[in-house]
């Protein structure tokens, strides 16, 4: 018997629309609010780089302004450079965790491009060979390996360490 649909069952209360009571979850982050989980692992002068609550694949982090902001042209000149400097430093740092043999990374911009959260945040998401198993052929989902909460172990470790 083949079932409907298949859950992550760490985010079902997500998917139900279950969040914390907060204005907005990424400035929650920023600012370090106990309502939220702390998945963070570096912070820059104008961005914190975070693991992702529910990631793609392991090593899923996002960089996310300071500001609160929606669109990437509202980035002044100086972050965007930031950013970029930063996504690279970032790269480096999660080749020197995971296995990564590429990447993607973008942003889900609006409702309409699958923006769930009205504040800019970049996902960088490492690919592996040989990662397309059964379950995302068949079912369309993806078993995560590793909890998000060890990856932010890992990762504040690789950033306390690592010498871009």
């Amino acid at each position: 018997m083949q079932r409907e649909h298949l859950y992550a069952v760490n985010k079902l209360d997500y998917a139900r629309g279950e969040r914390p009571k907060v204005d907005c979850i990424l400035c929650s982050v920023i600012e370090k609010d106990p309502q939220v989980d702390n998945l963070e692992v570096h912070r820059t002068e104008h961005f914190v780089v975070s693991v992702n609550l529910y990631p793609y694949n392991p090593g899923h982090l996002m960089i996310v302004p300071h500001r609160h902001i929606e669109w990437p042209h509202e980035l002044t000149d100086t972050e965007v450079l930031a950013m970029h400097h930063l996504q690279n430093h970032v790269i480096k740092v999660t080749q020197s965790v995971y296995p990564a043999s590429g990447f993607n990374l973008g942003y889900n911009l609006g409702p309409n491009g699958g923006g769930s959260i009205k504040h800019l945040h970049l996902h960088l998401v490492p690919r592996f060979k040989n990662e397309q198993g059964f379950m995302a052929t068949v079912c369309g989902t993806q078993i995560m390996v590793e909890d998000p909460h060890v990856m932010v172990d890992k990762f504040r470790a690789a950033f306390a360490t690592f010498k871009s």
